[in-house]
């Protein structure tokens, strides 16, 4: 123990002082910075593909569920996205150094609120390795640094990942202390930092809830946060089927393992006649599997009877909770008792409906005749996404580097005293 108090606190200190260096450099600097680590992932990428090809094998041979090694997986197509990541996040605007708001005292003060960086974040991931990416990105543009501690599924993968973006601070002569990879995979390890309040100023954990809940309790650090991605859709009375079923299919199956897939699905029952057939039979080539109630089981007879704790699940899998509701209202009492706060939408073609649903649901993100797999920082225009909070404070939602800045008062004088 007294080792891995010593190894944590080093990787603490360090990042720290980093953070100093980081949090002092330029605009132009740091988008040359991650254009190098772009260019970098570019010549590096049979390297990547090799080292996650090893953590694809391992997880296979330990058992992990297919959703699960979907989410370890880096083909040539998610290592160009990840690449386009760094690359979108360097040309954006530098969060650091903005003018917030500024006024002048009657006694002459003048007040300036100024945005800065956090300092160290401290990042707990499970199993997908361009959170590396994703997280050290926008850690290095809002001048902070990182510490990064990945699951041991992906540990070869993050670990070129980690080398890469220090290989490029070392060309800048900059500390690649600045983004640290944990390689000690103790679980205590994780507990001791974050005890350590002085050298880190915030903690986002990343992966199922289970995880985030323990990090959340033994924290003294402030955590950024969402425990469930529990997503709905409610498709209305007024909905174009044909979009309603696109959407919908969309949102639960192009990639289920996600916290913005789709879970459960509602259905006015004037429609869910016409409705439910169209998309059941997407769902069953597609192999997903159908929980629905008493209403819609009369016409999906193949489903499943759904459970009440089916509601308000996250399957993360190709499950599908569906229930017919008699109108609007009951879809939103029903979001309100089963949901998760993290995205909920409506399809219609009523604005008046759509409206009532934004304006009811409190949710982080609302959609209106779009795919819940839209909530999601890239998909945002933020370059990547830090985390998702369905937290109200700090931040909320896909989280890009306006969560990652803090603020200060700047006040200038010209030899004010306070009588």
């Amino acid at each position: 123990m007294p080792a891995l108090r010593s190894y944590v606190l080093n990787v603490a200190e360090k990042a720290k002082e980093a953070s100093r260096v980081i949090a002092g450099l330029k605009a132009s600097e740091k988008k040359r910075l991650l254009l190098e680590v772009a260019r970098l992932i570019g010549k590096e990428r049979n390297a990547i593909e090799r080292a996650n090809k090893t953590d694809r094998r391992n997880a296979q041979k330990a058992g992990l569920a297919p959703a699960f090694i979907d989410r370890l997986t880096f083909n040539s197509k998610r290592i160009q996205e990840m690449q386009a990541g760094v690359r979108a996040v360097a040309n954006l605007e530098d969060p650091v150094g903005k003018n917030l708001a500024r006024w002048r005292r009657p006694n002459g003060l003048r007040i300036s609120k100024v945005t800065v960086p956090l300092g160290v974040i401290f990042i707990i991931y499970e199993s997908r390795p361009n959170v590396t990416s994703e997280c050290a990105s926008l850690c290095l543009k809002s001048g902070n640094a990182v510490i990064l501690r990945g699951g041991s599924e992906a540990f070869h993968s993050n670990q070129i990942l980690a080398r890469i973006y220090q290989k490029a601070l070392g060309r800048f002569h900059l500390p690649k202390e600045a983004v640290s990879l944990v390689t000690n995979l103790d679980r205590e390890a994780i507990d001791l930092f974050l005890k350590r309040e002085k050298e880190i100023n915030l903690v986002i954990p990343r992966g199922g809830e289970k995880l985030i809940r323990r990090v959340a309790q033994h924290s003294r650090i402030p955590v950024i946060k969402h425990y469930k991605g529990v997503c709905h859709l409610y498709v209305d009375e007024k909905a174009d089927l044909k979009k309603a079923v696109r959407i919908a299919f969309n949102a639960k199956c192009q990639r289920p393992g996600t916290c913005n897939a789709l879970e459960t699905l509602l259905v006015h029952r004037k429609i869910a006649g016409r409705f439910l057939p169209l998309l059941g039979r997407e769902l069953q080539k597609s192999g997903c599997e159908v929980r629905a109630d008493s209403p819609a089981r009369r016409i999906l007879v193949w489903a499943k009877p759904a459970k009440e704790s089916d509601f308000g699940q996250e399957f993360l899998d190709k499950i599908l909770a569906i229930r017919v509701v008699p109108g609007l209202g009951e879809a939103l009492l029903h979001i309100q008792n089963f949901g998760s706060a993290h995205t909920d939408g409506i399809i219609t073609e009523n604005k008046k409906a759509a409206r009532r649903f934004l304006e009811s649901v409190d949710s982080s993100s609302v959609m209106w005749n779009a795919s819940t797999r839209f909530s999601d920082g890239f998909q945002y225009g933020f370059g990547a996404e830090i985390g998702i909070s369905t937290d109200k404070i700090h931040a909320r939602g896909p989280m890009g580097l306006e969560g990652l800045v803090s603020y200060k008062y700047v006040v200038e004088g010209q030899g004010q005293i306070r009588e």
